[in-house]
């Protein structure tokens, strides 16, 4: 197995929508905002190469959106899907996966795009999508906290062509040395690869840890659904990763790739940071 990180972009939120009820004061000092209160966030996808399958974790928010829409998100820099993917030698015609953590735009909107006619098409046209039939559920009949999150020209033409699959919750396998664990705090059912890499367990953190400045219990985002549930989910799964070695895999820090943390006498805190390719 091979891990390879695919950039898809960077783009801004409000620092404070980040981080909750938690004061500027603490926040700014591992992301600093600009002079409008926003910090920048990465878009990480990560690509799995598992013998003949070539799979894409997550695909960040795409470019089919109109000018308003992209206007609240500051897009910025050079990174983006299909260049990220061209570096590596890879085509959007060889991914045979797309496994979607959850179905927020900024996760999974580059996984359709407009066709020539202006018609909706898969931008993986060989690929299964891969979701599961309870989120499926949550987001296509979206509660109004989350409704703006939720795009249906991101979502239903996976179904309408045919190629969305859902994943079994129960056995939670995907592929040999690939499985995932489930998350309800910040959405519900969220999904986050667990994968075993050279000796090493990775796990893709998705919005359970968006950034290394996202450790401390308390610093939850308000855009989670449920906060203390993403708490208690947190403070056992970071336990966990610092008892066992895990290396988590950011999909949003805008500066690290991936962490490892450590016990402390003030609970579990960032003990490295590196690149996926320094493993």
């Amino acid at each position: 197995m091979e891990l390879y990180t695919v950039n898809t972009g960077f783009f801004k939120l409000d620092g404070g929508a980040m981080f909750g009820v938690i004061p500027k004061s603490l926040w700014s000092r591992t992301n600093p905002a600009d002079e409008n209160n926003l910090c920048t966030w990465a878009m990480r996808s990560l690509l799995v190469v598992s013998g003949e399958r070539i799979i894409l974790i997550d695909n960040g928010i795409g470019n089919k959106q109109d000018a308003k829409f992209f206007s609240h998100y500051y897009l910025h820099g050079e990174d983006s899907l299909d260049k990220n993917l061209g570096k590596l030698g890879v085509s959007p015609t060889q991914i045979t996966d797309n496994f979607l953590t959850h179905l927020h735009f900024d996760h999974c909107g580059g996984g359709v795009k407009y066709g020539s006619h202006g018609q909706f098409e898969l931008t993986f046209p060989r690929a299964t999508y891969w979701s599961n039939q309870d989120h499926w559920n949550w987001a296509t009949v979206p509660n109004p906290r989350e409704k703006a999150s939720f795009l249906s020209d991101n979502i239903l033409p996976m179904q309408e062509i045919g190629q969305v699959e859902f994943l079994d919750l129960k056995s939670k396998n995907f592929v040999p040395d690939f499985d995932f664990i489930t998350a309800d705090g910040h959405t519900d059912k969220q999904m986050l690869p667990k994968i075993q890499y050279k000796g090493k367990t990775v796990v893709f953190m998705a919005d359970l840890l968006p950034s290394v400045g996202h450790i401390p219990l308390p610093y939850v985002m308000g855009y989670d659904t449920r906060p203390l549930m993403t708490m208690d989910e947190k403070a056992k799964f970071l336990e966990e990763a610092a008892r066992e070695e895990y290396i988590l895999f950011l999909e949003h820090d805008g500066e690290n790739e991936c962490c490892t943390v450590k016990m402390t006498d003030r609970g579990v805190r960032l003990d490295q940071t590196f690149r996926l390719d320094e493993i």
